[in-house]
């Protein structure tokens, strides 16, 4: 009984900040998603699922919804494939094997915000450095993101290049925890390499698969600070994601209401495909 209390005390602090930070706000987030409140005046009415309503009505809220599921889950499939790749290399011993794993991790350490700013100078139609070597070749300049579709790509690639070293740390971590004793009976055995992956090494590795895939997934889902820096949303609305709505809706258009009503949709769907994601992988596993 003793145990059990000092145990329920030191989860007490867990549970308070996690009421504090995520349960009270995502009530209150609830709350403001009924009403018509624009966010700065005192008085609002309350209005039932009416914001919820014009979310699937409005075509600005589903081309957002949809860039989303793009980006995020675009993002996981680039970062876990390239990450693993990357691991499976580095995790060899070769001259220079520690200085090639710091530059592909150091990406992660930039701000996003900054990286896409980094990028927008790169790409931007006017004095771009893709374009000034265009130039150099005679070549005409690109609008890079003046296509909604191609600037959508370009957060995607940008974000997965950012963030492909943190998927290989983690898939570096779980190769290191297999003990070389389980290649050795297959190596006597003659099985090649790509038995070895797929029989071994891709199996033990499903913890790491399964930390890549929510991480990546719920990063993915969230996308933000790119799209700020590198698109605004432009050109248009073509290029917003869930987030970056959520943004627009609340400061630009005032409308608290209906961008809290998009906040809990967004929370829906990061529970929803963490939840679906994890239930299938461990299925797969038994």
């Amino acid at each position: 009984m003793r145990r059990r209390r000092s145990l329920y005390a030191m989860a007490l602090p867990a549970v308070i900040l996690i009421i504090a930070f995520v349960f009270i706000p995502l009530v209150s987030g609830i709350r403001i998603s009924l009403t018509d409140w624009n966010g700065f005046s005192q008085s609002s009415s309350f209005v039932g699922l009416r914001n919820y309503i014009n979310l699937f009505q409005d075509q600005r809220i589903l081309n957002s919804i949809k860039n989303t599921f793009y980006v995020g889950i675009g993002d996981t499939i680039l970062q876990c494939v390239f990450g693993l790749l990357y691991a499976l290399i580095l995790n060899h011993k070769f001259r220079g094997r520690s200085a090639i794993r710091a530059i592909i991790y150091l990406t992660v350490m930039v701000s996003s915000l900054i990286m896409g700013y980094i990028w927008y100078f790169i790409v931007q139609y006017d004095n771009g450095a893709l374009n000034d070597i265009l130039a150099f070749f005679g070549l005409d300049p690109v609008d890079w993101l003046g296509n909604g579709k191609r600037a959508v790509n370009f957060i995607l690639c940008i974000n997965s290049m950012q963030f492909v070293g943190q998927a290989m740390v983690i898939y570096l971590a779980g190769l290191q925890g297999i003990p070389r004793e389980m290649y050795e009976a297959p190596m006597i055995d003659g099985a090649t390499p790509v038995q070895t992956f797929f029989r071994i090494t891709l199996p033990l590795l499903k913890p790491a698969i399964i930390t890549n895939i929510t991480l990546k997934l719920i990063g993915g889902l969230q996308m933000y600070d790119l799209v700020v820096a590198l698109t605004g949303g432009g050109p248009g609305f073509s290029s917003h994601t869930i987030s970056t709505m959520i943004n627009y809706l609340y400061f630009d258009s005032q409308n608290a209401g209906y961008s809290a009503s998009l906040g809990v949709v967004l929370f829906i769907m990061i529970m929803s495909a963490t939840i679906i994601v994890n239930k299938v992988i461990r299925r797969n596993e038994e």
